[in-house]
């Protein structure tokens, strides 16, 4: 009896013993664990990629609401904008229409007062020549009478 022989029935022995302790079942055990943990975690990863899914589709059904939304806004903006110019001209024209209305009635009170201003002066100067030419023409107890008739005559027109 040789050495591979005694080997060969160690061998058999010890394999019996480990069949006999359980061992394959214990392996089995282990690996149907093993094989049930990767089964769960792969159910995770699937649910989780689905509820990831779901979320990417709603927030980029958020993003899309909210570029119609900034749409919308920037549009109406815009069309405010243009309103706001379209008063600001309307209000500028009505402006320059009232200040041009002003200076026409200040140009023509102007114009009445040099009117009045200067026949006030021809008014004086007539007196004063009709009083100097009547002076040099009638006597002096004449003269105060006729002075004071015209000049009452003159004031009187005038008023």
């Amino acid at each position: 009896m040789d050495a591979t022989f005694w080997a060969t029935v160690g061998l058999v022995l010890f394999l019996a013993l480990v069949i006999f302790a359980g061992l394959p079942a214990m392996v089995n055990k282990a690996l149907d664990s093993r094989a049930e943990k990767i089964r769960n975690e792969l159910e995770e990863a699937r649910k989780l990629r689905e509820e990831a899914t779901k979320l990417l589709a709603h927030y980029q059904q958020k993003r899309k609401e909210a570029e119609q939304e900034a749409a919308e806004i920037v549009s109406a903006a815009k069309h405010e904008a243009e309103s706001l110019v379209t008063e600001a001209k309307a209000r500028t024209e009505e402006y320059v229409t009232r200040r041009t209305a002003l200076a026409e009635q200040k140009i023509a009170q102007a114009e009445r007062d040099a009117v009045a201003e200067v026949r006030t002066s021809a008014v004086e100067i007539a007196v004063a020549a009709a009083g100097k030419l009547l002076a040099d023409t009638v006597d002096s107890k004449a003269d105060d009478a006729l002075f004071k008739a015209a000049l009452s005559d003159v004031k009187a027109r005038l008023n």
